[in-house]
């Protein structure tokens, strides 16, 4: 699967299928709200849906509750059921923003597995590329900001080793597919956005909405 252009004669994208990646601390959420919203399609962030299955007390929710509730992680499977469902709902007909999925290999095979059944097919992986001292700081700030006095420098560190180890091999995937953005995350808010969309309109990626930017 190659990455196809998804704009009409320049104008903006007919339809935006992107994922966003990179370490804790990068401003993927942040950006993530951005780009959605200047694309016109829902961002999905895996812990929403977490959420949103738990409160409501869907099937799959409840499955999540008892693992949760079991001490145990939710598997890879019941992730990319979760994410499924979501995606095949009616405000992502024409698009989304994925955030937090696939978060490794067996994922991105899910996720394969699942575009291709419907005809479809990612448009682009924005990877925000941050130095692992910066996404330290960075956490280690929000960490004080927010009281949180559990997250330590060293659980911050155990993290980005995740990270590195499980997350970060599916960019070299996606780059061989010629799919990924790679932007540096260093900067202001509006410099990184503005670095997002230009390198998405280098791949005829416009956005139905940048005044929502």
């Amino acid at each position: 699967m190659t990455a196809r252009p998804a704009a009409h004669e320049g104008g903006p994208a007919r339809h935006a299928r992107f994922l966003i990646v990179g370490p804790q601390g990068s401003g993927k959420g942040t950006q993530g709200v951005v780009v959605a919203k200047a694309f016109g399609v829902p961002q999905v962030a895996t812990g929403d849906i977490f959420r949103e299955n738990v409160s409501g007390g869907t099937d799959l929710g409840k499955r999540v509750q008892a693992i949760i509730e079991a001490g145990d992680l939710v598997p890879d499977e019941l992730t990319s059921e979760l994410v499924r469902d979501r995606l095949s709902q009616p405000d992502a007909e024409y698009g989304f923003l994925l955030d937090g999925y696939p978060r490794n290999r067996g994922q991105v095979a899910d996720l394969d597995g699942f575009l291709i059944s419907r005809g479809e097919q990612l448009d682009a992986v924005i990877e925000l590329a941050v130095p692992r001292a910066e996404s330290i700081a960075r956490l280690t700030q929000r960490a004080i900001e927010q009281g949180r006095t559990d997250d330590t420098e060293e659980v911050i560190s155990n993290r980005l080793a995740i990270y590195e180890r499980e997350t970060a091999p599916i960019l070299d995937d996606y780059r061989a597919r010629g799919l990924v953005a790679r932007i540096d995350g260093v900067g202001t808010l509006a410099e990184v956005t503005d670095r997002i969309f230009s390198s998405l309109a280098v791949r005829g990626l416009v956005p139905a909405h940048p005044g929502a930017a």
